[in-house]
């Protein structure tokens, strides 16, 4: 994908400014290029600054210069949580004025004050697909998302970019307002501290200082008796001293929401992680567990034991239903002609050991992975051939 949000921060920067037509412009001819050179289509990540300074009408913009080379409009929409129906419709307007496809990456009912409103998220897309928009969703299962500890902090304080977020967090009467800002529950900007069970829900993932590698693994509660401090303060000064950098898995689902995305039709599954390893400089992070897990553990937990889905259902949303949405020809299907991607599997042991005390660990179960035709996992063996082609989107022209 072309990010929208990348596209904005070359024209405008990380300020919370709006452009002018002639900046629209640039904007557009970026997403432009960036289709002739193979992306699938434009994401956006509207929770996390400084993605959240853009209006509809710029994400439209943008979005219609995708669908020109058949592309499709990705999004981690605007809300996930108390204002989600708000974020459907913004969702579904750009589909609408766009002429677009749309995919809602890791589709969640986020946050206490919302559990048990996943029947009404589901209904609105339901209803905009009955309405002939081409909507559709993923989700990786869990009841714990991840995302950078400085999405605790509201969107204002983020203005300008991380060296002025760090400004004022250091700033008495910043912190103040951040931190009321922060106990005050509001639709205006997805507030995650007010999500949260308790502040046991944050578990702290990868930093980036060294000192503070012996963090990972721990709640912000546990830190904070190391700190001898309050869990507020203690984010505040997490992201002081690791330059904003600290990632975390926070507990903020209910599992029947869970369940009831995951079982739509529409829903295909994404782990929503970057490329881990239990081995070398990947080794030393602590990753949620969904980098490992995800599959094989749908695939036990949902499939043969809660029988929540079938193995059937599980496959294709695995394979055909994601290829299917990113237009990738060739891909996804057990069929003579398409090209020879292909697991080998028993459904009856294979199992995820991945944990959130102790997340890097491989699956079991995997007996042999083809990609290309060519076997990458022999045996339950990495092989180390390498026969993976970059695939690019309907634009691409050499």
């Amino acid at each position: 994908y072309v990010g929208a949000t990348s596209v904005r921060r070359v024209v405008l920067g990380d300020n919370d400014v709006q452009p002018t037509p002639r900046q629209l412009e640039q904007m557009r001819q970026l997403v432009r290029q960036a289709m002739l050179d193979g992306a699938v289509g434009l994401s956006t990540s509207l929770e996390y600054p400084p993605a959240p300074y853009a209006k509809t009408e710029e994400l439209v913009a943008l979005a219609s210069v995708a669908a020109q080379f058949g592309g499709i409009y990705a999004t981690h929409m605007r809300s996930e949580s108390t204002a989600i129906l708000q974020s459907l419709d913004e969702v579904i307007r750009i589909a609408r004025e766009a002429q677009i496809p749309v995919e809602i990456w890791h589709f969640k009912v986020a946050g206490k004050p919302s559990w048990g409103h996943m029947p009404e998220a589901v209904a609105k897309i339901e209803a905009a697909r009955a309405q002939g928009v081409d909507i559709a969703a993923d989700t990786y299962a869990y009841t714990a998302w991840g995302n950078g500890l400085s999405a605790f902090i509201p969107p204002w304080a983020h203005d300008g970019g991380t060296a002025k977020l760090l400004e004022r967090l250091k700033d008495p009467a910043a912190r103040e307002r951040i931190r009321k800002d922060m106990l005050t529950p509001s639709d205006e900007w997805e507030n995650e501290w007010q999500q949260i069970p308790s502040p046991e829900s944050i578990l702290i993932g990868q930093v980036q200082n060294p000192k503070l590698l012996p963090l990972q693994g721990k709640t912000i509660v546990e830190v904070a008796k190391l700190w001898n401090k309050d869990a507020i303060d203690t984010i505040f000064d997490l992201l002081i001293e690791d330059d904003a950098f600290t990632s975390v898995a926070v507990s903020g689902m209910s599992e029947p929401d869970v369940v009831l995305a995951l079982q739509q039709p529409w829903v295909s599954i994404d782990n929503d992680s970057s490329g881990v390893s239990p081995e070398g400089i990947l080794g030393r992070e602590h990753a949620h567990p969904r980098a490992y897990g995800t599959f094989p553990r749908i695939l036990r937990k949902y499939v043969r034991e809660e029988h929540k889905l079938t193995l059937e259902d599980a496959i294709r949303k695995f394979s055909a239903l994601p290829s299917q949405r990113l237009r990738l020809a060739g891909r996804g299907l057990l069929r003579v002609g398409m090209w020879a991607d292909i697991t080998v599997f028993d459904p009856a042991t294979i199992r995820d050991l991945a944990t959130f005390d102790n997340p890097n660990q491989l699956s079991q179960g995997m007996d042999y992975v083809l990609v290309n035709g060519v076997p990458v996992i022999d045996q339950g063996k990495m092989t180390g051939t390498r026969p993976g082609k970059v695939l690019r989107g309907p634009g691409y022209v050499p």
